[in-house]
């Protein structure tokens, strides 16, 4: 399955870390800012989590939420979260089906290795639930000023 610019983006229930199960739709009425990212305590996701966490009262501004999502499980989530004091939800896609409806799911490469992992990879989401902006392949550096800069737009 894949997204495309201009069209609803796919709903969706996912166990937040919160523990309440998370729907994308009881988020309408805000800007998302739904990113997925492939492991939590790695060194590229705690980067982008926490540059995440730098810029969330302009977030807050915009009047966009963000939500992160990887397939590891709630508790690991609490401790990401507990460690490096993130202000937003990460959501548990354990079966990577949410992962997958975003087409974001994808074999990778590593050191000689193949296997499917998380390409990370960030949804700008309107007020209405439709997709406005995607970034595949996301280098960490200067990207959250990069939404930031889209949701001015909005």
């Amino acid at each position: 399955m894949s997204v495309n610019i201009g069209e609803q983006a796919p709903d969706f229930e996912l166990e937040a870390n919160s523990g309440k199960v998370m729907k994308l739709s009881d988020y309408r009425g805000k800007n998302i800012v739904l990113y997925f990212y492939p492991k939590d305590m790695t060194p590229g996701c705690t980067t982008e989590a926490c540059d995440f966490r730098d810029s969330h009262s302009r977030f807050e501004e915009l009047e966009a939420v963000v939500l992160g999502v990887s397939p590891d499980p709630v508790d690991k989530h609490k401790k990401f979260i507990a460690k490096h004091e993130l202000p937003f939800l990460l959501l548990a896609d354990e079966d990577h089906k949410v992962a997958e409806s975003y087409d974001v799911w994808k074999l990778k490469k590593n050191f000689g290795k193949e296997y499917m992992g998380i390409e990370r990879s960030t949804f700008l989401i309107d007020k209405e639930g439709r997709l406005v902006r995607e970034w595949r392949k996301v280098k960490v550096a200067g990207h959250v000023e990069e939404i930031a800069e889209e949701l001015k737009k909005l």
